[in-house]
């Protein structure tokens, strides 16, 4: 009896419902779906969010000494829950094993696209199956002599990479230190790593910064790490271990630290590029230009002198297949796709990018020149948050960025702007990749922010009127 008055009811609450998350996160990445069943698919994907959501809530009344065990704990079985299966729905991380296999043979990634015969001889049968392996909807067909088929698993095998050097530097150092035979498992087991890294992460700069460590759950209980982080192995969450550590080092007085937090963001930005979004977020409040500069000449110095051994490497360009992507995926051409779907909605197509561009513009000069320099992260999840939305990305993995400023900041409402990036990934085939689905998806989204922040508001202008107020802030906290 007295063993079981040590069991804090809050504490078995919150941690049945994390178990009940993780459980249904097994279910979810082994349930091979996303060809025959997308929709089932979702749906049971949608079924961890909503667990998500309830470990959240009950974790907000457990014990403070209970938090920090408990939210590891946590992290720990939903990151060994992507670990369960091969990589479900994104066949990116087979590009990533390639990429650093050809340069552990000393040759450049940017020289040769996969399906180059110059590079026949470091093929395998796992990544090139023959045959009657090549039967999956997931492989690629590659031309072939003989009377059997010959295919890949790497997704457009006839582009040049596309990855930035510190992205393949990875790549490099995964398969030199996997032993043989690992295939996909050496990656996905980097990206757990890394994941608990950003955990790590979070806690440090959230105690140093006396934000709630609760928060660090966003991160850490998402089914979004542990799908795309973890189980695809996207390489975005290392770019989002190395902006987040980046703008911990930022948020500091000190020249150094800030000096040394912009080489990191440019080591992010120089894994995947798209955490150059974040960069206004980090002069939030910046009145000088020299205070710029410490954060910004290091950031791009470093993103420059990255690219050097590959450049010297190389025989052609080392941007590979960039262009192609930004065109394919509808950048150029917003009439092509679902991207900038909510702008379109009110604007002819051809304004689309221009309003994108200007609003974006306008975000950015808001975060910079009203933006706390104490809370960077704060301005960067306002620019990365609102770019998304504008830009309605097609990809869940971007969102793994957003999903970390969110556990720094506490705007818990932006999270659903990386559940519609999932809806719109896993459920295009089923809507024929149709705008309908991205303005739904999305626009539900932007309503969650919208509501929550004009509800914030309302409920601090009502604390500040000493009213009293039953809605929580963003750091899981009462207002007083």
């Amino acid at each position: 009896m007295e063993r079981l008055r040590l069991v804090n009811p809050r504490t078995a609450l919150a941690s049945a419902a994390l178990a009940a998350l993780v459980t249904a996160l097994v279910l979810t990445v082994r349930y091979d779906g996303v060809f025959t069943d997308p929709v089932g698919l979702f749906a049971r994907y949608a079924v961890c969010w909503l667990l998500f959501a309830a470990a959240l809530v009950a974790l907000r009344r457990v014990r403070a000494d209970h938090v920090v065990p408990l939210v590891l704990a946590g992290a720990v079985a939903v990151t060994v829950t992507g670990l369960v299966a091969a990589p479900r729905t994104s066949t990116d991380s087979y590009r990533y094993a390639w990429d650093g296999r050809v340069q552990s043979a000393g040759i450049s990634p940017y020289d040769h696209a996969p399906r180059d015969p110059a590079l026949a001889r470091l093929r395998d049968p796992w990544l090139f199956p023959t045959g009657a392996a090549c039967t999956g909807p997931d492989l690629v067909p590659l031309p072939h002599a003989g009377a059997a088929p010959h295919c890949t698993r790497i997704n457009r095998p006839g582009v040049h990479t596309i990855y930035p050097p510190v992205a393949e530097a990875y790549f490099l150092a995964v398969d030199r230190l996997s032993p043989q035979g690992a295939r996909h498992k050496a990656f996905q087991v980097g990206g757990a790593l890394i994941s608990l890294g950003v955990t790590g992460a979070l806690l440090a700069i959230l105690r140093r910064g006396g934000g709630d460590l609760r928060r660090a759950a966003y991160w850490a209980w998402c089914p979004a790490v542990a799908v795309e982080a973890v189980n695809n192995a996207h390489v975005d969450v290392l770019g989002t271990l190395l902006a987040v550590v980046g703008l911990g080092l930022v948020a500091s007085r000190a020249a150094g630290r800030r000096a040394g937090g912009g080489v990191l963001l440019g080591a992010a930005v120089a894994t995947k590029l798209l955490p150059a979004i974040v960069l206004p977020g980090a002069l939030s409040g910046v009145r000088r230009i020299r205070d710029a500069a410490v954060v910004l000449l290091p950031a791009a110095a470093f993103t420059a002198l990255s690219y050097l051994p590959y450049l010297l490497l190389s025989h052609g360009s080392v941007l590979g297949y960039l262009g192609g992507y930004v065109q394919e995926e509808g950048y150029e051409d917003p009439a092509s796709g679902s991207r900038y779907s909510l702008l379109r909605l009110v604007l002819p197509d051809g304004w689309a990018l221009p309003v994108l561009l200007v609003a974006v513009a306008g975000v950015c000069v808001h975060v910079m020149w009203r933006g706390d320099p104490r809370r960077p992260w704060s301005g960067a999840l306002t620019v990365v948050g609102w770019s998304f939305a504008l830009l309605t990305p097609g990809y869940s993995w971007y969102a793994l960025l957003l999903i970390a400023l969110v556990a720094l900041d506490g705007r818990w409402e932006w999270l659903g702007v990386a559940l519609a990036g999932a809806a719109v990934y896993v459920l295009a085939p089923v809507f024929g990749h149709a705008a309908a689905l991205s303005n739904v998806a999305y626009g539900a989204a932007v309503a969650l922010v919208l509501a929550v922040t004009l509800l914030r508001r309302r409920t601090s202008a009502a604390a500040g009127q000493g009213l009293p107020s039953p809605v929580r802030g963003g750091d899981g906290r009462r207002r007083p």
